[in-house]
């Protein structure tokens, strides 16, 4: 894999930071396709010296865009690009797994499991032609004999060998774990809308009540993406909770 060499123009009077004039061109040739995914950079020393500046502020404009989850380091590679789109670092847990933390046994109702072409929105987060086949995944998960939540999820055909009895008994995260999957960031999106009447009998709920919407695009650390999803859940029941750090 050969590593990508960018020319960097700095203002060395201007009152921002250096490291963080630094972050913003690499982040610039990221999303201009210069740095597609998989695109290794310099390392802090080679960078430190192209560039004219010490290592601790090629050091902190890296994990600055380690943080915004456009980058990964790794072992023995370095600093590779992860996926441009992706605009924050997030906790790649399912439900499943914060349910299992929090000591409630989840259950799965699997209500369908087949491959359907991928519309245009599927499409476009997975990366594939509209009409290509695409496995797509429905299931309720329950949290102490309740309904909490409506899943959507898609994925590449023949990502991961998933039947319906293997999501009964475990989360689909943990499955793609299993076949060498490395997760590494996701693009994700919380809204709010009613329960439509269809949800609204699958949540056991009350037709229009308040539901949380999740769409998440999960990417692995060669940059492809391996699942979207489209989860509704129970405001009554469920609710997001996010510590937030000054910088």
């Amino acid at each position: 894999m050969t590593v990508t060499r960018l020319d960097i123009d700095l203002d060395r009077s201007s009152p921002v930071p250096l490291y963080f004039q630094v972050a913003e061109r690499i982040t610039e040739a990221i999303q201009a396709g210069k740095l597609p995914p998989g695109s290794r950079l310099d390392n802090e020393i080679q960078l430190a010296e192209q560039l004219g500046l010490s290592r601790p502020t090629i050091r902190q404009a890296i994990q600055f865009l380690v943080d915004k989850g456009l980058v990964v380091r790794k072992r023995g590679v370095g600093t590779q690009v992860v996926h441009g789109q992706v605009k924050r670092a997030v906790e790649l847990t399912s439900l499943y797994d914060d349910l299992r933390r929090a000591g409630q046994e989840p259950e799965t109702r699997v209500l369908s499991l087949n491959t359907v072409p991928a519309e245009e929105e599927v499409a476009a987060a997975l990366g594939v032609e509209p009409g290509t086949e695409v496995l797509r995944l429905e299931r309720i998960r329950f949290a102490m004999g309740e309904p909490l939540a409506l899943l959507h999820n898609w994925l590449p055909v023949g990502l991961a060998p998933l039947t319906a009895e293997s999501l009964m008994e475990r989360g689909l995260y943990e499955m793609l774990r299993q076949t060498g999957i490395r997760m590494r960031v996701a693009h994700q999106r919380i809204g709010a809308r009613a329960a439509s009447p269809a949800e609204a009998r699958l949540l056991e709920e009350r037709r229009g009540c308040p539901l949380l919407t999740m769409v998440r695009t999960t990417y692995d650390d060669q940059g492809r993406a391996v699942e979207h999803g489209s989860h509704v859940y129970r405001a009554s029941h469920y609710s997001l909770e996010v510590t937030l750090v000054e910088r």
